[in-house]
């Protein structure tokens, strides 16, 4: 049977989980996790999507990303492929990484945008990897708080729902989280 077309309009908002093959890990080390990021950062160039949030563990990672024009099944199949590729070369591997086809979730961006920012932000947390959410650096939470830069996250939407000024925004949110 085939499978039915993902869910598609301009500004969905999309929790995306995906998981490693047989639960083995899809970032090993470092360089896997810095990889990632930089694909997916020109992902988000090539396809205009806005990230909300991102938690990078050995296995699973999440994404919340909100659409364009360009479909999020079109987005994870390349960023994920390219990924995939890159991981079977560097560790000498063959076959699928990735547990099937990834779990998305369509999401009310008012409703629940900031609970799923704080939710992906804590898995390290949940999952006792690290006692607070400061201490893990491949999440966007750094981003949030001001302490890591790039422009892969858009706080903007945001620290637009905690306040006008950016600096109580930035309180709240660490509040919050």
């Amino acid at each position: 049977m085939a499978r039915r077309p993902r869910i598609h309009f301009p500004g969905a908002l999309y929790h995306v989980i995906t998981r490693g093959n047989r639960r083995q890990e899809i970032f090993l080390d470092d360089t896997d996790l810095e990889r990632f990021l930089t694909y997916l950062a020109e992902s988000k160039m090539r396809h205009s999507f806005y990230l909300y949030a991102y938690a990078l563990m050995r296995n699973p990672l999440h994404l919340l990303l909100e659409v364009g024009e360009v479909s999020l099944s079109r987005i994870m199949q390349s960023l994920l492929s390219r990924y995939g590729r890159y991981f079977n070369t560097r560790h000498e591997e063959v076959g699928h990484l990735l547990q099937g086809r990834y779990e998305a979730i369509v999401c009310d961006k008012d409703a629940y945008l900031l609970e799923l920012v704080r939710y992906i932000h804590l898995n390290p947390v949940r999952a006792k990897i690290v006692e607070v959410p400061e201490d893990y650096v491949w999440t966007g939470h750094l981003s949030y708080l001001g302490k890591a830069g790039g422009e892969l996250i858009d706080e903007e939407f945001v620290f637009g729902q905690l306040s006008e000024s950016r600096s109580v925004a930035r309180q709240r949110y660490r509040q919050f989280v």
